[in-house]
Order: C-alpha cells, then sequence, then structure tokens
C-alpha cells in the first residue's frame, strides 16, 4: 500500500519522538510504501483533488536525533488523492482558515474515492475542546462562552476553574482562576478578547497533580496504555510542551469506561485515530488532528502503539 502523509516539514520533526514518524517506521516494517505532502501542496484541478507529493525512504539504521533519518526516492510529481491507498492527515495545528479548506479539499476526495484518516469531515466536525460537550456526562462541569458576566457567575459558583481558548494548543492561553483571584478581570478579558472571542472554562479538577493522561483510541480499540504527563510542580499544565512529564501506565476501569464510550459515541465517523485526555474520573478534550504519545508508550512499556496503528489503517483501507 502506498501511504501519502500530509505533514509539517519533515525536518522540522523531532523523528526520536514523533509519532507521525512511528507510523512511518511500522508500516515500512509491514512492507508498505511512502509519500508526503505539505498542507500548501493540496490543490484542485478540474474537479479532482491532488497533491504535489514527495515519494520518500526511511535511512535503515539511522539516527533518529539526526537529520538524516529520510531520503527522496525519485522526483516529486502530481498525484490524485485517490490513487493512494491511504491519506494521513498529520498536519499539526493551528487550527485556522488554512486547515478548515484543507478539510474541505480531503472530504472532496473522499468523495472521488480517497481513503482519508482522519477524514476531513471528521476532522472539521470534531473541535478538540468542544466535542466533549457531546458526552457532557463523563466531563468535570463545563461552561463555553464568551461573555463575561457568565464566566464570571461560573467562576462563583465554582470557586476553582480552569479557563482556556477553544484553539490553542501544548497548554497554551491555559489559566487558573481560584477564589479571590485579582487578576480575573484581566485574565478573562484578554482571553475573550473583551467579550468578542468564545472560550471555555471547566470546573478545576484536583487530580492533575496525578497527570493528564492521554488514552489512545485506535480503529474503535483504546490502547491498554496511557501516558500520564504530570506537572511541574507548582504548575496546573501537564502538557508535554508545557514542561510536563509523561509516565506511561495501564489503563484503570475508568479509563476503560470513558474510552469505550467515547469510542462508542464516535463509531462510523472517519476517525481511526482519536487522543482523549482525561483528568481523574473526566474528560477533558478529544483529539483528532495529530494525536501523539506512540513513542512514550511503546518505549516505557513495550506495547507497539504504532504496529497496532499500522494494522488498524491495514484494515480499515482494505
Amino acid at each position: 500500500m502506498h501511504v501519502l502523509f500530509i505533514i509539517d516539514p519533515l525536518p522540522q520533526l523531532k523523528a526520536y519522538k514523533d509519532s507521525s514518524v512511528a507510523m512511518m517506521r511500522a508500516l515500512v516494517a509491514r512492507g508498505h510504501t511512502l509519500s508526503v505532502a505539505l498542507q500548501g501542496d493540496l490543490y484542485i484541478e478540474a474537479g479532482e483533488v491532488f497533491a504535489h507529493s514527495q515519494a520518500i525512504e526511511l535511512v535503515e539504521g539511522a539516527d533518529l536525533h539526526g537529520p538524516d533519518w529520510w531520503r527522496d526516492s525519485g522526483a516529486s510529481s502530481d498525484v490524485a488523492l485517490a490513487a493512494f491507498g491511504a491519506v494521513l492527515m498529520r498536519k499539526d495545528p493551528p487550527f485556522d482558515m488554512e486547515y478548515v479548506y484543507s478539510t474541505h479539499l480531503l472530504e472532496y476526495a473522499q468523495a472521488q474515492g480517497a481513503k482519508v484518516f482522519n477524514g476531513g469531515a471528521a476532522i472539521r466536525n470534531h473541535p478538540e475542546k468542544l466535542a466533549i460537550t457531546e458526552v457532557a456526562e463523563l466531563t468535570t462541569p463545563t461552561l463555553v462562552s464568551r461573555n463575561m458576566d457568565r464566566i464570571k457567575a461560573f467562576h462563583a459558583l465554582h470557586g476553582d476553574v480552569i479557563v482556556k481558548p477553544l484553539d490553542g494548543m501544548g497548554g497554551t492561553g491555559i489559566f487558573r482562576l481560584q477564589p479571590n483571584e485579582a487578576n480575573r478581570n484581566a485574565i478573562l478579558e484578554t482571553l475573550t478578547d473583551n467579550g468578542t472571542r468564545t472560550i471555555m472554562a471547566q470546573r478545576y479538577i484536583p487530580e492533575i497533580v496525578k497527570g493528564d493522561k492521554r488514552i489512545l483510541i485506535i480503529g474503535g480499540e483504546p490502547v491498554p496504555y496511557s501516558l500520564a504527563r504530570i506537572p511541574l510542580a507548582g504548575e496546573t499544565r501537564g502538557n508535554l510542551a508545557a514542561g510536563g512529564r509523561g509516565v506511561a501506565q495501564p489503563l484503570s476501569e475508568r479509563d476503560l469506561e470513558l474510552a469505550r464510550a467515547v469510542a462508542a459515541r464516535t463509531a462510523g465517523r472517519g476517525l481511526l485515530l482519536i487522543g482523549l485526555d482525561v483528568i481523574g474520573d473526566y474528560v477533558t478534550e478529544i483529539n483528532v488532528t495529530s494525536p501523539t504519545c506512540f513513542v512514550e508508550i511503546t518505549e516505557q512499556t513495550g506495547f507497539d502503539v504504532a504496529d497496532m496503528f499500522a494494522q488498524a489503517l491495514e484494515r480499515a483501507a482494505a
């Protein structure tokens, strides 16, 4: 199978820990071939969706901490997305209008026979923070609004809340508002751009000190281990990009309950890979753009997450 990765520039990837690179390595190990394209390489001509793509080979035995882990294989070419065995959308956010346009192109390509994972409409219709509202019974009390009076009332009701933008990633823009927070007004004015941008507020979950768990769901099945991203001392964000420490651990019964509930709710929507964020007993985000943590879980547990993904892709693209 020839697999196209729509991805960020390869020289920018940290291959030793990048989940997309882990996917590539697992696919090659199973006999598949690879091409890559940037988001800007997608285009429509005469009604058909193409990618200006580059076939690549992985360098056997390469140092993944260095830049020479891959090489081009032949000249770049323009290929219809429907001609690939599978197309993997692995472009990282920001989820801006260019990203939205890309999801439309991917959706059009699917109508032409392309096998895209995660699908264009599926990504677009599951905004990663808002998607939890579909499973409100599994979440901590949550408010989505740009009305500062309503957010302040939510804060007064719950006393200790987290506020965050809807389009952030890696822990950016996340604030904790404890009781009597002196900077509350300034924080809310900044996040909402004086009431013109919608944000999310959630009751604070004290179990964050034990980690913000990333639970991967592949082909509807939970990976049996999560990666608990444990915050630095004095920090409320567990994101690895914010300095959190990743510790792999077996899924608890509650973790499995949450993962299976989300898998059941999202079944049949074109979401081959979901990255569920769980703090304590609650789902806090449902990530569908480019979920990560494959390498950390595999290195710490020996469970080959990327191979599980490759097998699920084979089944889905068959």
